[in-house]
């Protein structure tokens, strides 16, 4: 007997999509029809016996997560400039599905050590691959070398409901020498409580560059090189403007000449 569910969580359960999310992405995409008509919404209503099809994408690969685009985007700036993937041992802190640990191992990164508060979360396909080992309910805060083994010489981070502040100080005692760190800075966990708008979202563009160089100054205190920052492509889910700082840990990383132009340039090019 058929029923009704809705259009993202029917596309879960007859394996169009590994996620609501990825399932979310496809239908905003435009890629996905019901009864031969282009769906609009997620939270679609449609009957389990309803012909479903999804198209193919006109280019470029599907990732598990849209949010490994915002990862991708920081490859780009910083790729030219240093920042590389390939064979090395690297720590996705907040891993979620899976989107920057997705991007890692396109980009043939050696070991992903895919760490979350949560459980469950990493799409399947990426719980299966040899490269990834699998972090579940551990808060990032808590890492210690010993729970990481081998140090990651990369560490990328997508974290909400925190201050990178208050993680960067482990995260760095777990980190390679000479390691590179590619984190998302979220300005609404940044600024206070007080100081975010409707919305929770923060749209005054000094206080996302306040943030941002708050996190900044937060690494140098701890030793580390602020090597770059770049607006995300991709903004929050509310729609709050995110941005992607590089940092080096060792001697012979080299910062950027003028931190607080680097910070002005990355909020004036990215979205307002």
């Amino acid at each position: 007997m058929s029923r009704r569910i809705r259009l993202d969580s029917e596309l879960v359960r007859r394996r169009l999509a590994r996620s609501r999310e990825q399932a979310a992405q496809l239908i905003e995409a435009g890629r996905v029809s019901v009864g031969g008509q282009l769906a609009a919404k997620p939270a679609t209503q449609v009957d389990t016996a309803s012909a479903i099809v999804v198209s193919e994408a006109a280019e470029g690969p599907d990732y598990v997560s849209r949010g490994a685009h915002k990862l991708l985007g920081a490859l780009k700036a910083f790729g030219p400039r240093g920042l590389t993937v390939a064979g090395r041992r690297c720590l996705d802190a907040g891993a979620s599905t899976g989107g920057f640990t997705d991007v890692l191992l396109r980009n043939d990164a050696a070991h992903v050590l895919a760490v979350d508060v949560g459980r469950g979360q990493l799409a399947w396909s990426l719980q299966t691959d040899e490269r990834v080992t699998v972090m579940d309910q551990v808060n990032v805060r808590n890492l210690t070398p010993d729970m990481v083994g081998e140090p990651p010489t990369l560490i990328v981070g997508d974290l909400s409901f925190i201050s990178l502040r208050l993680v960067l100080p482990a995260l760095a005692e777990c980190a390679a020498e000479h390691a590179d760190f590619a984190m998302l800075v979220k300005p609404q966990f940044e600024v206070g409580k007080k100081r975010v708008g409707a919305g929770g979202v923060v749209r005054d563009p000094e206080l996302r560059a306040q943030a941002v160089q708050d996190v900044a100054e937060a690494a140098q205190t701890l030793g580390l090189t602020v090597r770059g920052v770049t607006a995300s492509p991709l903004p929050g889910p509310a729609g709050n403007v995110e941005y992607v700082i590089w940092l080096g840990k060792g001697e012979g990383a080299p910062p950027v000449a003028d931190l607080a132009a680097e910070v002005e340039r990355a909020v004036a090019e990215g979205p307002q």
